[in-house]
């Protein structure tokens, strides 16, 4: 986790006493520091009430405990307890993962509760003059002795909560399937006599590239449960929990999609299509192994693989610069990848008793790992717009070798599911221009930079545009995932938040089920600061939607007949 810039409190504090005419004229006071002493021997409970302490100094008193209700002051950082009697220290403590500063010398303590290891951010552990036990001294004792000793606690500490967690898992992880409040059997019937049916579930899942998850980045996590060995085996039982029929992945790294997830997946009866960011071509074969990319699996009882096709962003922008210097220092420079195969569903799939669908029914199955930074939000888009753009093409080009005797470039008569780790929230101009069909070419999150030229490229409208000038597709896309049924699919310790969706064509498809949030109460018991956790592989959570789809119906007098819902 990079380091803040952290200056502890002055040791020269000065101190002044409002006059009673300050007070009556109703001067404010603002502290943020509070100091205690004079041989204290216990604590007033009223201290808890004050939280907007960011330091306390509590040294030099004859303290013999500290409560665990310490834990009220969430925005402690300097936590002095030095030169008092203390023989022990709450676990609770392990949890004020704000502290930058513990001091705790010149007290009684011969051991340290293994939970002072969540303290990911602490820089300065003091535990001098303390009869602490040799193994402690001899961790501490060494060169950057703090974090080896904080990241020894928080080993051997996870390893206890998870030997309990694997036996009782039904108390911890609780993620459930959740059906809209929809009346199906209605909604069923009134389809049923227009066309056919086929319902499958979609997985969306960023799973973590190995060379991603450091302890860096991720200091709250045990090493061990960084470790890729570890992670693999929860990402598979998440993924074989999900059960889908078309599983979407971002960051998977080469070598691991062949030698782990295409090895184990074609057991369970999936073939897959994978590419790796534009970087690996690049690269020596040696340092291609570890480049992570997108990759789609679909079960090959439901689906034949009829395209594949890869979308290179670099490549898009370097092509549709038209002399852009923002566009050729901006976007063309993040090699950020999308995939997308075009699948035949088997007609096996499809309701008994129906009516059979005449022609093959298809379906294009996306998915795309934008760029990270939030300062991008201008690229963000773009390659949103630019995937957008290809899927037109790659749809139009199948509409054309299936139906060459009557070309369409009516690209939502394919069916279209879209998946993707977006980096964008839901009220940001990506989800805007997915959901709504388009943007408006001064959109905020273009931050003003000079792109209309080009943005008209990927415009349904061409060259021509709109009178508004809005850039948009021709894709009619609706989330699977509407309102705040999931708080974030994000979840670190500096950012939680929805970045990941699952996007289908509501002329085409309509939600029947949707997985879930975790419990937000076992991740308060368990004081779950971020992840990736020991019962949590990624940083991500997984998505899971339940769709069904019915296939474009044959034109009637020239005209399409809509499916009603």
């Amino acid at each position: 986790m990079p380091k803040e810039k952290y200056d502890p409190p002055d040791p020269r504090r000065l101190y002044t006493v409002m006059s009673a005419e300050e007070l009556a004229s109703g001067k404010k006071s603002h502290w943020t520091e509070l100091e205690i002493s004079g041989r204290v021997r216990s604590l007033s409970s009223s201290l808890w009430t004050l939280t907007h302490l960011t330091a306390l100094h509590i040294n030099n008193n004859i303290l013999s405990r500290i409560p665990p209700e310490i834990t009220k002051l969430p925005h402690l950082v300097y936590l002095n307890l030095s030169s008092n009697k203390l023989r022990s220290l709450p676990a609770e403590l392990g949890n004020m993962v704000t502290l930058r500063e513990l001091l705790l010398n010149n007290n009684c303590l011969r051991v340290l509760p293994y939970e002072l290891g969540r303290l990911f951010q602490l820089q300065t552990l003091g535990l001098k003059g303390n009869p602490l036990s040799q193994d402690i001294l001899n961790l501490y004792q060494e060169p950057d002795g703090t974090r080896k000793l904080l990241n020894y606690m928080l080993d051997n500490l996870a390893v206890i909560h998870f030997i309990y967690f694997y036996f009782f898992p039904s108390q911890y992880y609780t993620p459930s399937m959740v059906f809209k409040n929809h009346d199906i059997a209605r909604s069923k019937a009134n389809i049923k006599c227009l066309c056919s049916q086929a319902v499958f579930t979609v997985m969306c899942y960023n799973v973590l590239c190995d060379k991603y998850a450091t302890r860096q980045l991720y200091g709250y996590c045990p090493s061990w449960a960084l470790n890729w060995e570890y992670r693999k085996k929860g990402i598979m039982e998440e993924i074989t929990n999900c059960d889908a029929d078309i599983i979407s992945l971002q960051e998977v790294e080469t070598e691991q999609y062949y030698t782990f997830f295409l090895e184990t997946l074609k057991e369970r009866g999936f073939d897959g299509f994978f590419c790796p960011k534009s970087r690996a071509k690049l690269m020596s074969e040696q340092e291609r192994k570890h480049v992570d990319g997108c990759a789609v699996f679909f079960k090959t009882e439901k689906f034949t693989l009829v395209q594949k096709h890869t979308v290179e962003f670099n490549q898009v922008a370097m092509a549709n610069s038209e002399g852009s210097e923002v566009m050729l220092n901006r976007v063309m420079t993040k090699d950020n990848i999308g995939v997308a195969v075009l699948l035949e569903v088997k007609k096996d799939l499809f309701a008994s008793g129906s009516k059979q669908p005449s022609e093959k029914p298809l379906l294009l199955v996306a998915n795309a790992h934008m760029h990270w930074d939030p300062e991008y939000s201008d690229v963000k888009l773009i390659q949103t717009m630019m995937f957008l753009s290809e899927l037109k093409c790659i749809a139009e080009r199948a509409l054309g070798s299936i139906n060459s005797a009557s070309p369409t470039s009516d690209t939502s008569t394919i069916p279209t599911v879209l998946c993707a780790d977006l980096n964008s929230l839901p009220d940001s101009g990506v989800v805007e221009y997915l959901s709504n069909g388009g943007v408006a070419e001064n959109h905020k999150d273009f931050k003003e930079l000079r792109y209309s030229d080009c943005l008209t490229n990927f415009s349904c409208n061409g060259k021509n545009g709109k009178p508004d000038g809005s850039i948009t597709h021709s894709f009619q896309l609706k989330s699977a995932y509407e309102g705040n049924l999931m708080p974030y699919t994000n979840y670190t310790y500096e950012f939680k938040g929805v970045i990941d969706y699952i996007f289908f064509s509501r002329t085409h498809m309509r939600v029947l089920g949707v997985l879930g949030p975790l419990e937000t109460q076992w991740l308060k018991d368990n004081n779950i600061t971020g992840c990736p956790h020991p019962h949590i592989p990624s940083d991500h959570f997984s998505l899971l939607a339940q769709l069904e789809y019915h296939p474009p119906l044959p034109p009637l007098n020239g005209l399409h007949l809509p499916v009603h819902r």
